[in-house]
C-alpha cells in the first residue's frame, strides 16, 4: 500500500491587495524546508502527488514535476499549459515507467471534460477514457490506487440530458478504463484513498457549496460504492477534501466546518474525521485563531508515517482581511492533534501560500506540496523533511 493522497479543490486565483502578510507562527521552527521546484508554466501551482519510492515521486496540477531523489524537474503533459483551462488534478505513480494523472480540460473542443494521461517512463501522453454520451461534460477531481490493475478516478459527470449531475467513478482494471455513476444531485467528491482492492473511500460535500452543505463520504466495498453517514459540525458549510485510508479500521479524512449559517459571517475551522471500521467521529483540531471572521483555517490533504505519525495541510488567512494566506500544518501523534510550523517561501509582497497534497515514499520520508503567489502567476511550492518516526 503506497501511503499517498490526491485530495483537489480548484480556487480561483486571489486578488492582488496590499497589507501585512499572514506569517505569524507558522514560520520559524519547522522541521519542513522548501525545496526548489521548477516553474515553466505562467501558473505552476500543484494539485496532487504519488511515488512508488523515494527517487520516483511524481507531482501535477497546472504542471507536471517529477523528483527523481536529487531534484524536481518538469515534463510537459498533454493539454496541461499553465494558463487556467486545464489542470491534472490526481496522480498515481505505480513504477519508473508506469503512471497515471487525470483530471479536466476546461476550454477547447479538441478534448473538452475530462483527460486522462500515462507516463511510460519517457513521456506523457492522453490515454483513451470510457466512452460518454455525446453532451456529457465529465471532469475528475483525484485518484488512488492499490496496484498497476486497481486504479481509480473520482468525479463529477454533467449529463447533458436535463443537465443532471452524477457521482463518476473511473476504474482502470489493467486492460481498459470503465466509468460508473449514480445520481449525485448537488454533491461532489474531491479526495479519494485505497487500502485494498475492496477497500476505498472517497470524500467530498453534499448541499449548495458555502451555504449550508454537509460532509459527504462513499465506501468502495469490491462491489458498489456506498454512501456513508459522516459528522457536520457548526450551522454552516461543511465540506471534506482530502482522505487517507491507512487500514480498513483506520482512516482519516479532512476539511473544514463553518459554525454559523448564511448570511451571517465567521471564520471556517479544521475539521478532522476518523473511521473505526464501524463509524465517523469528529476527531478535535486546533486553528490560528481565528481572531477574526476573516482567520478561516481549512484542510486539503494527510500524509502518513505510520498511524501514530500523521501530517494534516492547508491553509490559514490573514486576521487582518488582506486575503494572504499561509500554510497551514497540523500532526498527529497517536494522541491529539497539534499545530506544526510550517514555512512560507513567497517572495512577493502578496504571501498566497497553500498546501494541497502529500506522499511518503518510505519511512520518514515526507513531502507535501502545493502552490505559492509569485506575481503575476503561481508558482509550485513543495516541502520536505526526512524526520523518521519521531513519535
Amino acid at each position: 500500500m503506497k501511503l499517498s493522497l490526491s485530495a483537489v479543490l480548484l480556487f480561483g486565483t486571489a486578488a492582488m491587495i496590499q497589507g501585512t502578510p499572514a506569517r505569524g507562527q507558522l514560520g520559524a521552527g519547522s522541521v519542513f524546508g522548501v525545496v526548489p521546484t521548477p516553474n515553466e508554466n505562467f501558473n505552476n501551482g500543484l494539485q496532487a502527488a504519488s511515488a512508488s519510492g523515494p527517487n520516483d515521486i511524481w507531482a501535477v496540477g497546472q504542471s507536471t514535476i517529477h523528483f527523481d531523489g536529487k531534484r524536481w524537474t518538469a515534463f510537459q503533459a498533454p493539454l496541461i499549459e499553465g494558463n487556467n483551462t486545464a489542470s491534472l488534478e490526481g496522480v498515481v505513480d505505480i513504477s519508473p515507467t508506469l503512471a497515471w494523472a487525470a483530471g479536466t480540460v476546461n476550454i477547447g473542443e479538441a478534448n473538452p471534460g475530462q483527460v486522462i494521461e500515462q507516463w511510460n517512463g519517457k513521456q506523457w501522453s492522453v490515454f483513451p477514457g470510457p466512452k460518454f454520451a455525446k453532451g456529457d461534460v465529465p471532469s475528475l477531481f483525484a485518484m488512488t490506487s492499490t496496484a498497476a490493475d486497481d486504479v481509480w478516478a473520482i468525479g463529477s459527470l454533467l449529463g447533458d440530458d436535463e443537465q443532471q449531475l452524477f457521482f463518476l467513478f473511473e476504474h482502470w482494471d489493467g486492460t481498459a478504463w470503465t466509468a460508473t455513476t449514480s445520481l449525485s444531485g448537488d454533491a461532489f467528491l474531491f479526495g479519494a484513498s485505497a487500502d485494498a482492492t475492496n477497500d476505498a473511500w472517497a470524500v467530498g460535500f453534499s448541499g449548495p457549496e458555502n451555504d449550508d452543505s454537509g460532509t459527504l463520504a462513499m465506501h468502495w466495498d469490491g462491489t458498489n460504492w456506498k454512501v456513508v453517514a459522516t459528522p457536520s459540525v457548526g450551522s454552516g458549510a461543511n465540506q471534506l477534501n482530502g482522505v487517507l485510508a491507512l487500514a480498513p479500521n483506520d482512516v482519516w479524512a479532512v476539511g473544514f466546518s463553518t459554525p454559523v449559517p448564511p448570511p451571517a459571517e465567521a471564520a471556517t475551522l479544521t475539521l478532522i474525521e476518523h473511521f473505526d471500521g464501524t463509524n465517523w467521529t469528529v476527531v478535535p483540531s486546533p486553528n490560528v485563531g481565528p481572531n477574526s471572521i476573516y482567520q478561516s483555517n481549512r484542510l486539503f490533504g494527510l500524509a502518513a508515517n505510520s498511524a501514530k505519525d500523521i501530517w494534516a495541510f492547508g491553509s490559514v488567512f490573514a486576521q487582518s482581511g488582506s486575503g494572504h494566506q499561509a500554510t497551514l500544518l497540523l500532526h498527529w501523534d497517536g494522541t491529539s492533534w497539534t499545530i506544526a510550523p510550517s514555512p512560507d517561501p513567497t517572495k512577493g509582497g502578496f504571501l498566497s501560500d497553500l498546501l494541497f497534497a502529500g506522499v511518503v515514499p518510505s519511512p520518514g520520508d515526507v513531502w507535501i506540496v502545493g502552490t505559492e503567489d509569485e506575481a503575476p502567476h503561481s508558482a509550485s511550492l513543495a516541502i520536505h523533511t526526512a524526520t523518521g518516526d519521531r513519535f
